[in-house]
């Protein structure tokens, strides 16, 4: 399939790396669609890329970015919060519309999920939003250094382990993250919504994809990965399983 590497400007003017990924000439594009990756994560992440090629395969377009500080994108991750992720959202969505065609379809797994739901609205583009194991608030990302809020807290910082690698999280992170209502985003997106959630997620449990799913208004849907862990890599059939369910989805509306 075609690909291209690009660059735009993030959240704090830093460059931020990209993947473009589109059919071949003779498969007619449908729409774009553009992927946010989970916290610390990035996009190069295996199922995110399976999800991506499976989507071109079905005649999507995909953009898939690294957030701010993360994989090949400079600037440094510790300055980053919920805030700048949402605003890199934007920058990469201005990217597509400023190039090629803004997105029509939103996609966030985990974090990027939370992102995806505050951001969509300001897109007028876009037509719908997926959801792949995402928190339903913000500060749930707080479980993951629980343990170390109080150093953050009197230090203004402290080096905490994120999949096994080493970050700093500072004050301004927790700052950030207490100051975003996305239970009102959710009842106020007008959007369509695909929510997509295992009930084994022990990073992400079940109840938030229930709190999304209630808060939300129709036309929404639930589709439960069953085994599936929360960064999709047990099984690698959990991604295609997942691609081809919203490229059938996100047609109706696109």
């Amino acid at each position: 399939m075609p690909s291209k590497k690009v660059t735009f400007r993030g959240a704090f003017g830093d460059t931020l790396s990209a993947k473009l990924d589109w059919p071949e000439s003779d498969v007619p594009l449908k729409s774009w669609v553009l992927f946010a990756h989970g916290f610390s994560i990035g996009k190069d992440l295996k199922p995110v890329r399976t999800i991506s090629s499976t989507l071109v395969k079905d005649g999507y377009g995909m953009m898939r970015f690294d957030f701010t500080g993360l994989g090949e994108s400079s600037g440094n991750f510790s300055d980053t919060n919920f805030s700048s992720n949402c605003e890199d959202l934007r920058q990469a969505s201005n990217f597509l519309r400023k190039n090629y065609k803004a997105p029509c379809v939103l996609i966030g797994h985990s974090f990027g999920g939370t992102a995806a739901l505050k951001v969509a609205d300001e897109i007028p583009e876009c037509k719908a939003v997926a959801t792949i194991g995402s928190p339903c608030d913000t500060t749930h990302i707080i479980h993951q250094f629980a343990d170390q809020i109080e150093e953050i807290e009197e230090e203004g910082h402290a080096k905490v382990l994120l999949g096994g690698r080493p970050f700093v999280i500072k004050e301004q992170f927790l700052d950030d993250i207490g100051n975003h209502d996305i239970a009102s985003e959710i009842q106020d997106l007008d959007r369509a919504l695909m929510i997509f959630h295992s009930p084994q997620d022990v990073v992400v449990g079940i109840n938030n994809a229930a709190h999304i799913y209630s808060k939300a208004k129709h036309p929404k849907s639930f589709v439960s990965l069953d085994g599936a862990d929360h960064l999709l890599l047990k099984n690698s059939n959990d991604a295609s399983y997942i691609a081809h369910v919203l490229a059938a989805w996100a047609h109706r509306y696109i």
